[in-house]
């Protein structure tokens, strides 16, 4: 993944917005249907968390420091949902509250601000 910081940042948003939406469709599983585009958006995601964190180690700033940290705790987060070996809207739903993804998430809304 070669983007750019406010790409990453897209990644992201849009990913979280994907995940607030399967969470309401009360899915059991993200079997069937040719694969599961629930496991996609979080492997995008945890590439854009983790590309977000390394540019953020170039910057040396103390509000790069809390991206980099909110970034890997959202990582393990989403790495504990992957290992699942069925991820249910309940599941996500829960991901989405986690008050790791919601930090990373603000950071980035106000990272995006300074950025434009």
């Amino acid at each position: 993944m070669s983007n750019s910081l406010p790409e990453y940042i897209e990644v992201i948003e849009a990913g979280y917005e994907f995940l607030l939406a399967y969470a309401a469709q009360g899915r059991e599983s993200d079997e069937g249907q040719g694969g599961s585009e629930v496991r996609t958006t979080l492997a995008g995601m945890t590439e854009a968390a983790t590309a977000i964190a390394r540019t953020m180690a170039d910057d040396g700033g103390d509000f790069a420091t809390v991206i980099q940290e909110d970034a890997r705790k959202s990582l393990a987060a989403i790495a504990l949902v992957m290992d699942q070996e069925k991820i249910s809207s309940e599941l996500v739903d829960n991901l989405n509250a986690s008050i790791h993804v919601r930090a990373l998430l603000t950071d980035l809304f106000l990272l995006s601000e300074t950025l434009d």
